[in-house]
């Protein structure tokens, strides 16, 4: 019988554990302990590539004998990174600012190996088109769906989705933070297999 390495999932995101559960492997989840302060002048790509393994190794550190997951996505609009909006007053701000428009989202994903130190990390774009809406729809979607904690204000997995005209990428579940046809790949180079 062959043993696997325990897999850790390094975030607090309910959204990523969620994904992470569809693939239908055992994992547990564990917090990692960074700070997500972004660099002077760090880009966007740069920013989620160094959390995401951060992330990994952190959980990698305290966790021998596992393959720790770590993901970061941010979202850009106008050459800046729009965060979580934690207010409704600043989601309005960020859904006006987006309305009719292109935001690119970038994802950070990595793979650690606790016990051998072997990384994987890479950056995944997907990018998103916002429909032209009324203030009184961006309005009705934040008061339905109050996404404060999501980036950019988009909970495309609820009602977000009626505010998108298009999306363009190769996995859809990397607009939810985790994407998973990435991940399989990633997880069988180190001998986890899914199906």
């Amino acid at each position: 019988m062959t043993t696997h390495p325990e897999l850790i999932l390094g975030s607090t995101s309910i959204y990523r554990r969620e994904l992470l559960e569809r693939l239908k492997i055992p994992f547990r989840v564990e917090a990692p302990r960074i700070d997500e302060t972004p660099f002077e002048n760090e880009l966007p790509q740069k920013l989620v590539e160094r959390l995401s393994v951060e992330k990994a190794r952190s959980v990698a550190a305290n966790n021998p004998g596992s393959i720790v997951i770590g993901s970061d996505q941010v979202a850009v609009h106008n050459g800046k990174i729009v965060g979580k909006p934690h207010t409704h007053a600043k989601a309005m701000q960020q859904l006006r600012e987006a309305n009719g428009k292109e935001i690119m989202l970038y994802t950070g994903l990595s793979l650690v190996d606790a016990d051998t130190g072997e990384e994987q990390t890479e950056v995944i774009p997907f990018q998103v088109v916002f429909r032209k809406l009324t203030e009184k729809q961006l309005e009705s979607y934040l008061l339905k769906e109050q996404p404060y904690h999501c980036a950019g204000s988009v909970k495309s997995e609820g009602l977000g989705i009626a505010l998108l005209e298009r999306f363009e990428g190769e996995d859809p579940n990397t607009l939810i933070g985790l994407p998973l046809i990435r991940l399989v790949r990633m997880l069988e180079k180190f001998g986890v297999s899914v199906v």
